[in-house]
């Protein structure tokens, strides 16, 4: 059997965690987004044990984990400690950055914070993809800084045409909307990993 989970990577079952944790995390509870619909929060999880450990994996050939689990100090003082715990899911959205990072030809700089926040992050107040570490802010492509309408919607289109499955956030000024850089996501996935069980 051959093991393509990043190296240095264990998988955790987030219900196994201590209590401390899983207040945090909340593994597998249900989460109302801004309509009150309901989504499953994520219950498998990389364990990222060290800053060197973030910043040495890779999990694709351009994009690294450090990038998707940069955070602030609006996440709880343990969730900024390590280890660190990531959705299993931030390995299907390093896949579709790479894929965009081939239709735009350079590099793509995802904002801090702008990748995985846990449900205990201070601004979250609904489900957000972020809980599930299937969005990403970007605000940098190239040279080009995400700070207008029309650069918003092009590489909107782009990140549409990499992945059609992928949704982003229409340029605005009200809630739901961007105006300083592209929120793009790919829902609210949960990932199962083999020898483990949902139930």
């Amino acid at each position: 059997m051959i093991d393509s989970r990043p190296p240095a990577l264990k998988i955790v079952d987030g219900c196994a965690l201590d209590e401390g944790y899983r207040e945090l995390l909340r593994p597998g509870e249900l989460l109302n987004d801004r309509e009150g619909r309901a989504h499953r929060l994520p219950r498998f999880f990389y364990e990222v044990g060290s800053w060197q450990t973030a910043l040495d994996v890779k999990l694709t050939p351009r994009f690294s984990l450090w990038e998707f689990v940069n955070i602030d100090l609006r996440e709880a003082e343990r969730i900024r400690a390590f280890p660190r715990y990531v959705p299993c899911a931030v390995a299907l959205t390093a896949a579709y950055l790479e894929l965009f990072r081939e239709k735009v030809g350079t590099y793509v700089h995802i904002a801090a914070n702008g990748g995985y926040r846990s449900p205990a992050h201070a601004l979250t107040t609904s489900a957000s993809t972020h809980n599930w570490a299937t969005a990403v802010n970007i605000y940098r492509v190239g040279n080009d800084y995400l700070d207008t309408k029309e650069k918003i919607e092009r590489y909107a289109q782009v990140a549409a045409s990499a992945m059609p499955a992928a949704w982003a956030r229409p340029f605005g000024h009200s809630p739901g909307f961007t105006m300083d850089h592209l929120h793009v996501d790919l829902g609210y996935v949960t990932v199962v990993p083999h020898g483990f069980s949902d139930d």
